[in-house]
């Protein structure tokens, strides 16, 4: 199970925090507010009461050990981030920040984001469905249930065609680009639209298209 740090329990750290913590995962949350750590240290695996722009309060609390942080912080850009600049400091290899405004997140990136999530576009739930599946790296809802998502390949569909995977009539899920490593690794990777002979390699990433329970079966395969 991914240990998942949550920086903020405002409005959109409670919402995922919730949603996480009915999914059984395990979460480390921190808010320099008193009440607010004393009500979700009853759900969550823990609860730090900190400013998280101190990168030793985040270190104290274990924050280093998470396999994702997510800044949640609100409308403190200045915490925002120090706390992102903090996560990086510490060498967490996933970190997904909380911007309000398109110019916040160009921030959050030059600082060293590797997501940035926006409220008003990215509901909490949808995040909490991301952090959780196996293998997707990226998800995006585009109507209720529906879903695009760029995965890692599943180990059940390595060196196959896609004829072969059948993952059409075995799941549902259109399979809408492969975006292949070139020799190059630091170059962009290729796109493929792939036709049914096309074999998948283990490296490869997958847009593919469906809804949440499709998704999930696949990526668990």
């Amino acid at each position: 199970m991914k240990r998942i740090g949550i920086i903020g329990a405002g409005r959109f750290g409670s919402e995922l925090a919730e949603s996480l913590a009915e999914r059984g995962a395990e979460i480390l949350m921190i808010d320099n507010n008193h009440a607010l750590i004393q009500e979700f240290s009853q759900f969550v695996t823990k609860a730090v009461e900190g400013d998280a722009t101190n990168i030793r309060t985040l270190e104290d609390a274990g924050f280093q050990d998470c396999d994702v942080i997510v800044v949640a912080i609100g409308s403190n850009l200045e915490g925002s981030v120090m706390a992102t600049v903090n996560c990086k400091e510490l060498k967490v290899k996933n970190v997904i920040a909380k911007a309000n405004s398109d110019m916040h997140g160009k921030i959050l990136y030059r600082v060293g984001a590797d997501v940035v999530v926006y409220p008003n576009r990215d509901r909490a739930q949808r995040l909490a469905h991301t952090l959780l599946s196996r293998g997707s790296i990226d998800l995006f809802e585009i109507s209720d249930g529906f879903n695009i998502a760029e995965i890692d390949v599943p180990e059940s569909l390595h060196n196959k065609s896609l004829a072969d995977a059948q993952v059409r009539n075995k799941f549902g899920i259109t399979v809408l680009c492969v975006r292949r490593m070139t020799k190059d690794p630091t170059a962009p990777r290729t796109v493929i639209v792939p036709e049914a002979d096309q074999i998948i390699q283990p490296d490869d990433k997958l847009l593919v298209f469906g809804t949440d329970k499709q998704l999930d079966a696949l990526i668990k395969k």
